[in-house]
């Protein structure tokens, strides 16, 4: 009988084994983010009591009667040395013995990001000729930082929100076997990743979640769609796994399952809320080009529900401006300006010195990723005597045949084409409304007065067109290559912009 009664009591803590099961990314070698609460929270069988263990401090909740539970650790300082996050299921008739529980080991304390967007934030450090970071294979065999770490959401969609994702997810440390390797990570965010550990030196954990080809729409959580009334048809939108396709074409501009609104955000995103984060970087709008306008209020759209879902209303959101492509690249480039103006919270990263227009995945990565980094140190790590903004027109005047234009953060103005031709990706037109190519007139002479270098006299810059007399329009990069070449004199690119009547 007492053999009986052991098999039973045994059979049943098993069971109970199955309910206790914790949220995606508590799995052994996780980042918690630092100098913030942590919550950590799962499932386990409904009214059973769960207490979480970690760095000395314990918490404990009851699980509800669908069996979820969540705690809140407190807010902690960054550590480098791995601990064991432990997690105990107690039986509401037995409070003083665990029916099972779940041990998450080599945790560490330190910063967290979440990486994410469509092709150019997927491509890896290690991939293919065309498929990979140009300067991948070199990093990835040098690179052994067991506190540098990252882990992945499984590319999926879902019609509603997930609570556990498709598949674990691993945290791996930045090694050659495990850059090199098919589980190498996004390339963009491995160069961010590295400026904040070298520059912190703590630790450093980066969860990716990105595909490559979607549009924005399905990256939108619902409570984000709420908050913009132009985007109430995406709102209004029930998702469908076997969706035939058909839909107004005001919503989106493609017509697979995965492009519905809140469909990747449910299985990629969801089950990773609210994991403690700083910020996330954001590369993409390539798949949203025809349909720029209004991409600036899904840009909102995105943040907003992020912040709240994430439980942050600090959230950052720093992204990637669009390599230079096609004319329809301008118009997102416009779009992604205007959101950062309106969101205190948003940076964007100009990089329209990057790649080539044959290439709608440049392989120059690691200047993505170190120019948004340079938005985290200054604005989030106290590096206030960093530069981390491109030049941006302030003001302009007309006078006589040139424009005169004025510029924020610009202590100092250069031009560099790689030809050292002058060359500029200026236009003027006059009255007739004929753009025309333009010369910088305030270049500085070389030494003893010979050609210009490409230095430019003073914070503004003088803009003239050969046989247009009274200048009436001006634009900068809106024309094939759309490349930019001026740059500040913390070598940040002047971004695209027009004016003039």
């Amino acid at each position: 009988m007492k053999t009986i009664l052991l098999a039973v009591l045994s059979a049943a803590a098993v069971s109970a084994s199955a309910e206790l099961k914790l949220a995606g990314p508590f799995t052994d070698g996780a980042i918690l983010q630092r100098g913030r609460p942590v919550p950590v929270w799962g499932k386990a069988l409904p009214g059973n009591t769960v207490k979480v263990s970690f760095a000395g401090a314990e918490r404990t909740a009851k699980a509800d009667e669908s069996g979820r539970w969540r705690v809140d650790l407190p807010a902690m300082e960054a550590c480098r040395d791995g601990r064991t996050l432990a997690v105990g299921e107690y039986a509401a008739d037995a409070p003083e013995n665990a029916v099972s529980t779940v041990e998450v080991k080599d945790v560490l304390v330190g910063e967290v990001w979440i990486t994410s967007g469509q092709s150019n934030m997927e491509l890896p450090l290690v991939g293919g000729p065309h498929w990979g970071d140009r300067n991948g294979h070199m990093m990835a065999q040098k690179t052994r930082l067991p506190l540098f770490r990252f882990c992945k959401s499984t590319c999926n969609y879902a019609d509603k929100p997930l609570e556990f994702p498709k598949k674990p997810m691993v945290w791996r440390e930045c090694n050659p076997s495990n850059l090199m390797s098919r589980s190498s990570f996004s390339a963009v965010g491995f160069y961010y990743g590295l400026e904040l550990y070298n520059t912190l030196q703590v630790p450093v954990g980066l969860i990716g979640a990105y595909w490559g080809g979607t549009v924005i729409s399905p990256w939108i959580p619902r409570e984000g769609l709420a908050t913009r009334p132009d985007l109430k048809d995406e709102y209004d939108w029930t998702p469908s796994l076997k969706w035939d396709g058909k839909h107004p074409k005001s919503l989106w501009p493609h017509s697979r399952v995965k492009d519905q609104a809140t469909v990747i955000w449910n299985a990629m995103l969801a089950p990773l809320c609210p994991y403690s984060v700083r910020g996330f970087i954001w590369y993409q709008g390539e798949a949203n080009a025809k349909m720029s306008e209004r991409y600036a209020s899904q840009m909102h759209a995105l943040y907003n529900g992020w912040s709240m879902k994430f439980e942050n209303p600090d959230l950052k959101l720093y992204f990637a401006q669009l390599a230079p492509k096609s004319e329809d690249t301008l118009k997102i480039w416009e779009a992604q300006d205007k959101f950062a103006r309106e969101q205190k919270n948003a940076a964007v990263a100009v990089i329209n010195d990057v790649g080539n227009v044959n290439d709608i995945h440049p392989n120059e990565k690691v200047l993505v990723g170190q120019r948004l980094a340079l938005h985290a140190l200054k604005r989030d790590y106290g590096f206030s005597d960093i530069q981390d903004n491109s030049p941006t027109l302030s003001s302009w005047k007309v006078d006589g045949d040139t424009f005169v234009l004025y510029f924020n953060d610009a202590a100092k103005l250069y031009m560099y084409n790689p030809d050292f031709s002058l060359a500029t990706p200026f236009e003027i037109a006059g009255e007739d409304g004929e753009f025309k190519p333009a010369q910088i007139v305030n270049l500085r002479k070389g030494r003893k007065g010979g050609r210009p270098r490409g230095g430019i006299d003073g914070t503004n810059i003088v803009v003239r067109a050969e046989g247009v007399a009274k200048p009436v329009k001006l634009r900068y990069a809106y024309s094939s290559p759309w490349k930019g070449t001026i740059y500040n004199e913390a070598d940040l690119p002047l971004g695209a912009f027009s004016i003039g009547e």
